[in-house]
């Protein structure tokens, strides 16, 4: 935390600003600056003063923990209104009397007032309490009515992961952590998400990740096994992927992916969000798509997972969801301003993971140089300069050049700034299938657009956001905005 100081001497004209900052995790220091300037020149006599932040290029949330105002000017008599004239004693006694039984009215009408607000509070408090009892006890019937997803025992899902020991746990994200199980019953290992109690994805939440996930069938989505709601504990039984996820092996030091491999889950994945966009019975939108919730089989081909933050749509109709959701650096521009997914946000995330997969690198990385730190910024510029294959992994060694350009070309025209210029899922497909010819791009990148896409009578149902999942997702209420 940070804190600072603001002084103006109207004396010296001397406005000087301190303010603290860190070396290091354990070390402060105070840095200066200082201004001759005589406000009176830019300032009216009276004026409001407040806070504002700026953060350039980064992302970052700033919050005002306190503040203080004194100032020890003196009003000039002169300038007062020449009508004014002292006051005579006796009024003086007069008003003190007056005062005296104002204050006391208001001192009785205040008790009254915080009383009967306290009450109101107790009762408002009690009937939140009780709604939420109702939805969670609603939202765990529909669960239950569902087909599907077999519901498991807490005891069996305890002993399938040896009581959820850490040598067992495969990942841990803000939903809480995934352990590793064998299950007698299927005679086969599973993976376990159990979630955790400061996580913000509720019942209503979890009932709602279940019902959609349990729909869908693809062979490029992780499946969905089963589910258990005791003692207290929200767990989702996933098929197991002993490859685990993208991230891991593109960014640590697991095993490492061929370019024929990486350009075969660039495809699976395409082909997993077609299926979401244009092929099920409603439109879904996934909202956090990155590599971290793409896990790999055996055979190390592409399974999206996590649909905790997932949303059905009615083909041709637009998210209302007022609530900004997902991970920065995945997440499209339009999203930071109007906070609305939609399927061209999602592509968008398909873009930035494309990347990933080609060039190895992170879609964010604060330790590259400067102008570097932004993956699709870099490849860009790269692109502008005629040098677009430099952006390729350079662990790759060989690869096959037509197709690194290829996804190159897809992954920055998914990743277009301007929503209206991304294509559809489907046609970037075609493009990595080679039935198109590459995008014709600019050579520098645009300026973002920040209006929510349009469509022809856009209505759908409202909800909350949630989050469960790792790398720093994201969830703010209403329009973002600094406090």
């Amino acid at each position: 935390m940070n804190e600072a100081w603001i002084s103006y001497n109207s004396s010296s004209k001397n406005l000087s600003v301190a303010f603290t900052g860190f070396l290091d995790e354990n070390t402060t220091i105070m840095q200066e600056l200082y201004h001759i300037v005589d406000l009176r020149k830019y300032l009216p006599e009276w004026v409001t003063f407040g806070f504002s932040a700026a953060i350039g290029i980064q992302v970052e949330t700033h919050t005002l923990h306190s503040w203080n105002f004194n100032s020890n000017i003196q009003i000039d008599p002169n300038l007062l209104s020449p009508n004014w004239e002292p006051m005579p004693a006796f009024a003086n006694q007069n008003r003190k009397r007056i005062n005296k039984r104002w204050v006391l009215m208001g001192s009785i009408g205040g008790v009254c007032v915080l009383i009967g607000g306290l009450g109101f509070l107790w009762f408002c408090l009690k009937k939140k309490k009780k709604n939420r009892v109702e939805n969670k006890d609603k939202a765990l019937y529909e669960l239950e009515a569902e087909t599907g997803p077999k519901k498991f025992s807490y005891q069996e899902l305890a002993t399938a992961t040896r009581n959820f020991v850490e040598e067992e746990k495969l990942g841990q994200g803000g939903f809480g952590g995934v352990y590793r199980g064998f299950l007698q019953e299927l005679n086969s290992y599973v993976a376990v998400k159990r979630v955790s109690n400061e996580s913000k994805q509720g019942i209503k939440e979890y009932a709602s990740e279940v019902k959609i996930i349990n729909r869908l069938r693809h062979r490029n989505l992780v499946q969905l096994l089963g589910w258990c709601h005791e003692e207290r504990e929200l767990l989702l039984v996933y098929e197991f992927m002993p490859n685990g996820c993208l991230d891991s092996h593109l960014f640590k030091d697991n095993t490492f992916l061929t370019w024929l491999t990486r350009y075969n889950i660039a495809k699976g994945l395409a082909a997993a969000l077609f299926y979401l966009h244009e092929e099920w019975e409603q439109c879904v939108l996934h909202r956090d798509i990155k590599s971290s919730n793409i896990m790999l089989d055996s055979k190390f081909n592409a399974k999206l997972g996590d649909f905790g933050l997932a949303r059905l749509v009615d083909h041709g109709r637009v998210s209302q969801t007022t609530v900004l959701a997902g991970t920065m650096g995945y997440m499209a521009p339009e999203c930071l301003m109007t906070s609305k997914s939609s399927k061209e946000s999602d592509v968008y995330s398909f873009g930035v993971v494309a990347l990933e997969i080609a060039c190895g690198r992170k879609p964010i990385d604060l330790m590259a140089e400067e102008g570097h730190m932004r993956l699709v910024e870099w490849v860009w510029e790269l692109y502008g300069r005629g040098n677009l294959l430099e952006a390729a992994d350079a662990k790759l060694g060989d690869f096959d050049e037509e197709q690194m350009e290829c996804l190159l070309f897809v992954g920055l025209w998914c990743a277009h700034p301007d929503y209206n210029l991304r294509p559809s899922i489907k046609q970037a497909i075609q493009v990595l299938d080679f039935e198109a010819p590459l995008p014709s791009l600019p050579p520098i990148m645009p300026v973002p657009t920040y209006s929510a896409p349009e469509r022809h009578e856009t209505q759908s149902s409202s909800s909350s956001c949630y989050t469960i999942s790792s790398n720093h997702s994201v969830v703010f209420s209403s329009l973002p905005h600094l406090s």
